[in-house]
């Protein structure tokens, strides 16, 4: 496209410095593909929100029946529920990959990205959790009580917290209909968070797997990672309709599939896959106070990341012994994982301690190998100039 017609039509000159002109470094993986997979989940999590939202009714005698008249008399309706829910997921999936690619390759130190970004999770989990609530199924209804109950942990206003996000004095209609309207309106505050987000990251331009400055480098993001994007975008809309077509289900959990019954309790509550690892941190901590303030503290933690002493080298690229910690914090997010669906019985009790310790362990143990490190290849850099 010549640089007349992007620079005198207004919308290619709206878009030609965010995705046409933009400098890129010439050298990143395909671990910086995560953000653009991100802004498509949003979208199509989004576009098919809205198309369950024409079907949905939140009302407690309605809505698990509204769920069932989608998906069996609406047209493609099946389709919709299913990109939606197991979009989720991949949604989840893709921030994970995002936030460890930003740790091992201190993306953290582009502080306001990531301070945005730290923001859009805690919100996006928040969003997440109220449209699990929505198709008022017996996991649904429990999951909530759960959660919300943990509120009242909150010393002196816990209580009249937990009243005033009920709508009375238990889960019921005037719950869903709060949940419904804040799942509602919550992407479109995440949207506007997803632009602020991207406006800093253009601000500052992107890290690199090298950790050096590339900007004498930069490169046009098109056409060279507009399409590498645009692989990455088929590769996984093709894996979600894979799962929507083949496994539907697949990230379900089959209690849910039972209209909400207060009168039943599940044998096991547990939470969506992506909040096993902070569900498994809460239940480890004995005290109700202490273990919700563990949860919390699972993700508000990634706000000191930016706060850390500047290493030598950007990134864990070359710096064996952050790797070691890195992979071990992996390895426990894993585990915490793996133990949230697990019963609340011996050995999984003792498991989830050690992991929520390790888990924890890392944001203290990460910065401390990174200045070792830092000063051992200083010394050896001395000791050869003087050699």
């Amino acid at each position: 496209m010549s640089y007349s017609v992007r620079k005198n039509n207004w919308l290619m000159r709206l878009f030609s410095p965010v995705v046409y002109d933009l400098p890129a470094p010439p050298n990143i993986t395909i671990m910086w593909n995560f953000g653009s997979l991100l802004g498509v989940c949003l979208m199509v999590q989004i576009i098919s929100g809205l198309m369950l939202a024409t079907h949905y009714t939140p009302e407690v005698n309605q809505a698990f029946d509204s769920v069932v008249h989608i998906m069996r008399d609406v047209n493609n309706g099946w389709l919709i529920r299913s990109v939606h829910a197991n979009g989720a997921s991949f949604f989840f999936m893709c921030v994970y990959m995002h936030i460890g690619r930003g740790i091992f390759y201190h993306s953290f130190y582009l502080s306001n990205t990531w301070l945005i970004g730290c923001t859009i999770f805690l919100l996006l989990m928040a969003i997440a959790f109220t449209g699990y609530v929505l198709p008022w199924g017996q996991m649904s209804f429990w999951g909530a009580t759960v959660i919300t109950n943990l509120f009242s942990a909150v010393p002196y206003i816990g209580g009249m917290l937990v009243e005033w996000m009920w709508g009375g004095f238990s889960v019921g209609d005037a719950t869903l209909k709060r949940f419904f309207v804040f799942h509602f309106l919550g992407p479109f505050i995440l949207f506007m968070l997803v632009g602020i987000h991207v406006m800093y990251l253009h601000e500052t331009g992107s890290t690199n797997p090298l950790g050096v400055n590339s900007d004498p480098e930069a490169i046009p993001f098109h056409s060279y990672y507009l399409l590498k994007d645009l692989v990455g975008i088929f590769l996984m809309i093709s894996f979600l309709f894979f799962i929507c077509f083949l496994l539907p289900d697949l990230f379900l959990d089959p209690v849910n599939f039972i209209p909400a019954d207060p009168m039943s309790t599940p044998l096991h509550i547990q939470p969506e896959w992506y909040f096993l690892f902070a569900y498994s941190i809460l239940r480890s901590i004995p005290n109700k106070l202490g273990g919700v303030v563990a949860l919390l503290l699972s993700v508000v933690i990634l706000y000191i990341l930016p706060f850390y002493p500047k290493s030598l080298v950007r990134g864990s690229q070359y710096n064996p012994m952050a790797q070691f910690v890195f992979w071990v914090f992996v390895s426990s997010f894993i585990m915490l994982t793996f133990i949230g669906s697990c019963p609340i019985e011996p050995p999984f009790v003792t498991l989830g301690l050690l992991s929520s310790f390790v888990y924890f362990s890392f944001f203290l143990i990460y910065p401390l190998v990174c200045l070792f490190w830092d000063s051992m290849m200083e010394k050896i850099i001395v000791s050869r100039k003087v050699n």
